[in-house]
């Protein structure tokens, strides 16, 4: 829950406010017997330009068997430009995984941002989220954060 609080609140800055380039990343994950969460998040805005994604896991063994879920979530948005944003969840014999991504550009000014979760199915949890914006003329922002 925090984390997605956390998420909301990155998400609320906005574009509207900001001028320069701005990028943030928040992660998190905890385990308790039998069960593990994970997920990171990030946001990032420039100009007019805005895009977060975020990404979630969990996985829990009990008397019942094992069970894993995995979620992903995009969003991008500009004043003048163009916005995209998708998210792809895919499964295989070894492990759920979710890829989101966001961008918008507005000519020489764009954020973007993208989120990769993979839930194997040993149990093992990885989520990373890398957010960046750049406007003409400055030093890009960027920020990263991988749980693991």
């Amino acid at each position: 829950m925090a984390l997605i609080a956390g998420a909301f609140a990155l998400a609320s800055s906005g574009a509207w406010a900001q001028q320069g380039p701005s990028a943030r990343t928040v992660g998190s994950k905890a385990t308790t017997a039998g069960s593990s969460t994970i997920g990171t998040a990030g946001s990032a805005a420039a100009g007019g330009t805005s895009a977060s994604t975020i990404g979630l896991g969990a996985n829990s063994t009990g008397k019942a068997g094992t069970s894993s879920t995995v979620g992903g979530a995009g969003s991008a948005a500009t004043v003048n430009g163009k916005a995209t944003s998708n998210t792809k969840i895919r499964e295989n014999p070894q492990m759920l995984r979710s890829q989101s991504q966001a961008k918008a550009q507005d000519g020489g000014t764009w954020s973007k941002s993208a989120s990769n979760t993979k839930v194997q199915h040993d149990g093992d949890l990885t989520s990373r989220t890398r957010s960046m914006s750049h406007v003409q003329g400055s030093k890009p922002a960027m920020s990263k954060t991988r749980m693991r």
